[in-house]
């Protein structure tokens, strides 16, 4: 927990909001733009700066169908580099910053978070296996902490899904959430990540009771927070990760809506102010 708030400080609830940078090149969706993928996000970060979110995570989700790690190519690895040092550049240092590379890019992710000045990572299949929309995804904790050690890396954040979003967990359907989460505390998780069964469906109240408490590591909801449910999720949650929110319509795709933005902010300064 420590390690938690020595980058997010002691607030309760950190927002983190999500840009999510557009297909890059490469992927099936690039557009031919590649200046014109630079200057959105940079945009969308001054207008998460402007509107006082707590934190960034930058995400490649437009570049579907996502690859598994092994054959993500260095184009990608490359493009958000450039990606995330612009924003780190424009975006305060008070306001930590972070990165998830799809799927399961999560050594690639700590390279790139170590070389651009990012204080934290998003990672995927941390412990246990199962298998996802892009394939199986294996446990990776030991190799991903290693390589953070070798890199010099260890002052980054890795914050791990729970039976991820999108993917089938047959193969540990005896394992409870719980134990999953304690298994993740175990390999020395910076903070656990609840979500919805999809992106943009809301975690269940009754997942985030199963481990409040009961695991002595920072709890981040990844999925489904929106103005009208942030409520009960604000006493609990060390910090809410949010993207469809802050789009047009709710919908991850579409532009970023900057009235939904900043009638959640305000929602939540109401809370704090409480």
């Amino acid at each position: 927990m420590n390690r938690f708030r020595n980058v997010f400080g002691s607030k309760k609830c950190n927002v983190i909001a999500m840009i999510h940078v557009e297909a890059l090149p490469g992927t099936p969706g690039y557009k031919g733009s590649w200046a014109r993928i630079v200057e959105k996000a940079i945009t969308e970060a001054r207008i998460f700066v402007k509107n006082k979110v707590d934190a960034i995570l930058i995400e490649n989700m437009h570049d579907v169908p996502y690859l598994p790690n092994h054959l993500l190519g260095p184009e990608t690895i490359a493009c958000l580099s450039r990606v995330c040092n612009e924003i780190r550049q424009i975006v305060p240092p008070i306001i930590p910053c972070g990165i998830q590379i799809l799927a399961c890019g999560n050594k690639q992710a700590l390279a790139v978070a170590k070389a651009t000045d990012l204080q934290f990572i998003r990672a995927e299949g941390f412990v246990f296996g199962h298998v996802a929309d892009e394939g199986y995804t294996d446990a990776c904790a030991g190799d991903l902490l290693r390589y953070r050690k070798f890199i010099d890396a260890e002052d980054v954040l890795i914050f791990t899904d729970l039976k991820k979003k999108h993917s089938s967990h047959a193969i540990t359907n005896d394992v409870t959430l719980l134990e999953t989460a304690k298994a993740a505390e175990f390999f020395l998780t910076d903070g656990i990540v609840i979500t919805g069964k999809s992106t943009g469906q809301a975690a269940s109240m009754e997942d985030l009771n199963e481990v409040l408490g009961r695991v002595n590591c920072p709890v981040l909801i990844g999925s489904g927070v929106n103005k009208k449910n942030i409520t009960q999720y604000y006493e609990k949650a060390q910090g809410v990760i949010i993207g469809s929110h802050f789009k047009v319509d709710g919908y991850w795709g579409n532009e970023l809506s900057e009235t939904s933005l900043t009638e959640f902010m305000n929602k939540v300064e109401s809370i704090r102010n409480e």
